[in-house]
């Protein structure tokens, strides 16, 4: 049997032409959407969203290109773009009956949060970003051999082709490496659930490798215009993260601290998944965000 979020409905939710997304939706009250990240799905939130849906609405989709949501081919260098999967979210939520909601996202998520956050600032009402840093500030600290944790950013940044042609030679394998080594506690992720990432992420390989490529381009762009022109995160910011920024020499509360000046930052000890491996924690931030 596949594992769910209990208690959650699934439906597919139209957000764009062509691209409808599979979401879990649970709960009462105000709404919370939560974007999983790299590679995962939805199910990632399973703990956390069964925790808020006591008294919110939560809302967990795959991302477009993930998980059982659509994956539309990337013509033009932005299918995959925050700014698009941004819009996604918003429409999403606006479809499912919020104009104005709380935002959180782990990993690749917390980029479309974050992007949404800036684009969108008249729905997102509070913004949590969990265990990652701005597409263009990860791009302006990674240096030297300490940029070997994040090789796949570089493997997925290049042109269309060789990328996607070694990733599918081997998916289990690569897609497997990351939820290994990325993981503190191996129970946080049981093997019903590690299945389900696999098997989700071997029928994405053009669209994760897109989404990446995408970072490495049109989303460091869209970010360095915003810093240029002094776009900050208007909301309560929220930033959950391993101990990774001192490790690699920087701060990483002061890189977030220049684009959200209502921030709380705060270290959790875990591994990356941490709404896994620390799910009470997360939920308990969430909630502590959500009440400012």
């Amino acid at each position: 049997m596949t594992p769910a979020i209990p208690g959650f409905d699934h439906r597919r939710v139209p957000v764009a032409d062509g691209v409808s997304l599979n979401t879990a939706i649970g709960g009462s009250g105000p709404a919370i959407v939560l974007l999983h990240g790299f590679p995962q799905t939805h199910l990632m939130w399973r703990h956390v969203a069964a925790d808020l849906a006591a008294d919110h609405t939560v809302i967990c989709p795959d991302l477009r290109g993930y998980g059982a949501s659509d994956k539309p081919a990337d013509t033009d260098g932005t299918a995959y773009a925050k700014r698009t999967t941004a819009a996604d979210t918003v429409a999403l939520a606006r479809a499912l009956g919020h104009e104005r909601f709380a935002l959180a996202g782990h990993d690749r998520g917390a980029l479309v949060a974050f992007r949404a956050g800036l684009d969108h600032p008249e729905a997102v009402t509070h913004l949590a970003c969990l265990d990652v840093l701005p597409t263009l500030d990860m791009w302006e600290v990674m240096r030297g051999a300490d940029a070997a944790v994040g090789f796949h950013l570089y493997l997925m940044a290049q042109p269309p082709g060789l990328p996607e042609r070694m990733i599918a030679a081997c998916p289990d394998a690569f897609f497997g490496h990351f939820l290994d080594a990325w993981t503190r506690d191996p129970r946080a992720v049981p093997a019903d659930v590690r299945a389900a990432y696999l098997d989700a992420c071997r029928g994405a390989v053009p669209s994760i490798t897109a989404d990446y490529r995408a970072s490495a381009g049109i989303d460091a762009d869209h970010d360095r215009a915003d810093r240029d022109a002094g776009n900050r995160l208007r909301m309560p910011v929220t930033v959950l993260q391993q101990d990774w920024g001192a490790a690699l020499g920087y701060d990483a509360a002061a890189l977030w601290r220049a684009w959200a000046p209502d921030l709380r930052h705060t270290t959790v000890t875990c591994g990356h998944f941490m709404a896994e491996e620390a799910p009470a924690e997360v939920a308990g931030a969430l909630r502590d965000l959500m009440a400012r």
